[in-house]
């Protein structure tokens, strides 16, 4: 292969060459400079007119923009307060023993449901079989006493006994006759029969229908201090929310309020009801009121315990809402553009108060028949 060397000649060609090129190139981009002709001035998207806002009719926002008439209207402003799941003390019932004694047999167990009058547990105790002994002593007693006072009657028609034996036998026979009902009464306060025999188990039965909540107790104990539950029966198919509302709050509450109740076990699952009760102290530790709604519980989902939040609302009032989306920050400041005009617009100061879902009330900068921008005021924002 061979490689041609460029001689002195062809090289000075073409160096003269490129010369030439760039001479053209240089005379041709003046020429093509002054053929380019300026682009016209863009519209403007908005001009003020002092402080209003104007929008231009060939303006891109008349497209974006959105208006709303603000009117006055009843609002309630809803609170939320902090509560927990309780039992119904009217139907909750703590199972205290009528007196010591060992516990012998336990019919229901932690969890079981009962019916009223059902037999909870047994007992044995030295004292029911006391009280039952003074009660067939004191019977015996009366029957004693009332033989007497019959023979004393019958003496007494013959003319064969002084007077005062009459008055005697009478007599006895009253106190006889209290004894025995003391002495009865001592044994049903303790939940016997005076027939029963004196080493007969004591029955406890169930005041009330529900479950057994809480046991205490082991077959076989000895319960020996009579103010202690053995066991706790309660009847969960309705319970109580227990709200803690602060003493700011309580100008907002009322018996019959309306609730919506939002249990932590069950996020989204909206309950409905009504302020049964609000206390009349406050606790002295938590400086809170206690409010009380009732809520139904057939399925038993609602445990004592759980915790939960209530909304109330105050008593409806007039007032302005307007959409959130209508408020721009602006600074520290909160601000609303008002419609002056067709198309011409007012930045206005406004004072916010409760948020109520998607809308908020304005306390003042507003004035009812207003309309503002709810949707892209934040461009006319500069």
């Amino acid at each position: 292969m061979k490689i041609r060397i460029p001689t002195r000649r062809g090289g000075l060609a073409l160096l003269g060459a490129a010369a030439l090129l760039a001479i053209a190139v240089r005379g041709t981009l003046p020429l093509m400079a002054g053929e380019v002709k300026p682009s016209p001035a863009a519209s403007p998207v908005l001009t003020h007119e002092g402080e209003t806002i104007v929008i231009p009719p060939e303006s891109a926002l008349r497209n974006s923009l959105k208006t709303s008439l603000i009117e006055e209207r009843a609002i309630a402003i809803p609170f939320s307060l902090p509560a927990v799941v309780e039992a119904d003390p009217a139907r909750l019932a703590r199972i205290l023993p009528p007196t010591t004694g060992r516990i012998v047999h336990l019919h229901k167990r932690l969890g079981d449901a009962v019916k009223a009058g059902e037999v909870l547990f047994e007992i044995e105790s030295s004292d029911l079989g006391q009280a039952v002994s003074d009660a067939r002593k004191a019977q015996a007693a009366l029957t004693l006493a009332r033989r007497n006072l019959e023979r004393q009657r019958s003496l007494d028609q013959a003319n064969i006994s002084a007077r005062r034996d009459l008055e005697q036998a009478q007599s006895d026979y009253e106190q006889a006759d209290s004894e025995a009902a003391r002495a009865q009464a001592r044994v049903a306060a303790l939940g016997g029969a005076s027939g029963a025999g004196s080493a007969a188990p004591l029955a406890v039965r169930a005041p009330v229908s529900g479950h057994v909540i809480e046991l205490n107790a082991a077959v076989g104990s000895f319960w020996n201090d009579t103010t202690a539950s053995v066991m706790t029966v309660a009847d969960l198919s309705s319970v109580y929310v227990s709200a803690s509302a602060q003493e700011k709050d309580l100008a907002r509450l009322k018996v019959g309020q309306d609730a919506e109740l939002l249990l932590d076990a069950y996020p989204g699952q909206l309950l409905l009801s009504r302020v049964q009760s609000v206390a009349q102290v406050l606790d002295p530790d938590t400086r809170t009121v206690k409010v009380r709604m009732l809520a139904p519980n057939p399925d038993g989902r609602l445990k004592p315990g759980m915790f939960a939040r209530a909304t109330l609302r105050e008593a409806a009032r007039p007032g302005l809402l307007v959409p959130m989306t209508a408020v721009v920050q602006s600074g520290f400041a909160n601000r609303v553009f008002v419609e002056v005009a067709p198309w011409k617009f007012e930045a206005r100061k406004i004072v916010l108060g409760a948020q109520i879902g998607n809308e908020v009330e304005v306390t003042a900068g507003l004035a009812s028949g207003d309309r503002v921008v709810i949707k892209d005021g934040v461009l006319l924002n500069d």
